[in-house]
């Protein structure tokens, strides 16, 4: 009878591992850190240093009750709105609650502006305009540069890392950087004037009472979205005429 004899199989050496099968989902969690930091850190940063700055010593201005029919410049009141669905390009949406003049009453349609410490040159500021990302909006009823009282400017902002000076899209992203003494300079019908920032405050979008005009002094109003990126508040730059 044969012998039948059995052999065990040669053990066949593991494959080596693959380095990059160890490495991907570390870069892939970096890459996805990475991106959530690069769109939450400014709004972090804003309300960790410029909102306590703006806000120190004073409270959030809402001076109006609940129940105030209140009116400006001769428009109507709106029924609260539900604000993260609105269209942000059109004035009107900015503060609901003001609703918009429809009427120019002004012969100029349109000037310039500029703020040479964050790089915005000669950009279109048009009277009554209807859409944020083709310009500047001079909110209509509002004063005229180098008048008393106070023009009061829209411009859209968006994440500061993508900051254009040129782009109506982000082109007040940074104007809450602006300091005391900084210029902002704009020409008018041919006129020269040149402002200087005097204060930064930040309002509610139900704050209504920022486009009312005071004629104790020319001024000058700046306002964007805050935090940059976001449409939870309006940031407001103050500047006085210091020539014109």
């Amino acid at each position: 009878m044969q012998k039948i004899v059995y052999r065990k199989a040669p053990i066949q050496p593991a494959p080596a591992p693959n380095r990059l099968t160890h490495i991907i989902p570390f870069m892939m969690i970096a890459i996805g850190s990475a991106t959530i930091g690069a769109i939450i850190g400014p709004i972090i940063g804003y309300f960790a240093i410029i909102s306590p700055r703006l806000n120190s010593g004073r409270n959030m201005i809402s001076p109006l009750p609940s129940t105030a029919n209140f009116q400006v410049l001769g428009t109507q009141n709106f029924s609260p709105a539900v604000y993260q669905q609105l269209d942000y390009t059109k004035p009107e949406n900015w503060f609901p609650e003001a609703g918009y003049p429809s009427q120019n009453i002004s012969k100029i349609t349109s000037y310039s502006l500029s703020i040479p410490k964050i790089k915005i040159d000669n950009m279109t500021v048009i009277i009554g305009g209807t859409d944020l990302a083709k310009s500047l909006i001079h909110y209509p009823g509002t004063a005229s540069p180098g008048e008393l009282g106070a023009p009061v400017i829209f411009g859209h902002s968006i994440l500061r890392q993508f900051y254009n000076p040129k782009n109506y899209m982000s082109i007040f992203s940074t104007i809450m950087t602006l300091e005391y003494g900084d210029e902002i300079l704009i020409k008018f019908d041919g006129v020269n004037y040149r402002y200087k920032v005097v204060d930064k405050i930040e309002v509610k979008p139900e704050d209504i009472q920022i486009l009312e005009q005071k004629y104790n002094g020319r001024y000058l109003k700046l306002v964007t979205c805050v935090p940059e990126g976001t449409y939870l508040r309006r940031g407001v730059v103050i500047a006085e005429l210091i020539n014109g």
